[in-house]
């Protein structure tokens, strides 16, 4: 499951993707247009802090609430730094967390 997951990813980072050749081709139309600029990144953080929030009050109920608030901030990320850098710390975090559950899950009980 995992191989596959890893290959998945591996295949939307590839910068031959068509997605991201579109995305690459829209970013660079909207930079050669400076007075749409503000409004991409404004629309950006807009739909990226919405996506955060909607995410934060879906936290404690049953259901993808930490996705969504890290799909919000991989969002902001494409704009903006800061968003970016959060994004890769919770990442790291997250990443330990569940190194460390899965090997307590997997030590034998001692008894």
């Amino acid at each position: 499951m995992s191989e596959h997951l890893s290959r998945d990813i591996a295949s939307g980072s590839d910068p031959r993707h068509p997605v991201r050749r579109a995305l690459r081709r829209t970013r660079a139309w909207v930079d050669g247009h400076p007075y749409l600029l503000f409004a991409y990144r404004l629309g950006v953080g807009l739909l990226g802090t919405v996506i955060v929030v909607i995410g934060i009050i879906l936290i404690p109920l049953p259901g993808p609430g930490w996705l969504i608030v890290f799909l919000g901030l991989a969002v902001l990320g494409t704009e903006f730094a800061s968003a970016r850098r959060l994004g890769g710390f919770l990442n790291r975090i997250v990443t330990r967390v569940w190194a460390w559950w899965r090997s307590r899950r997997d030590r034998p009980v001692a008894g």
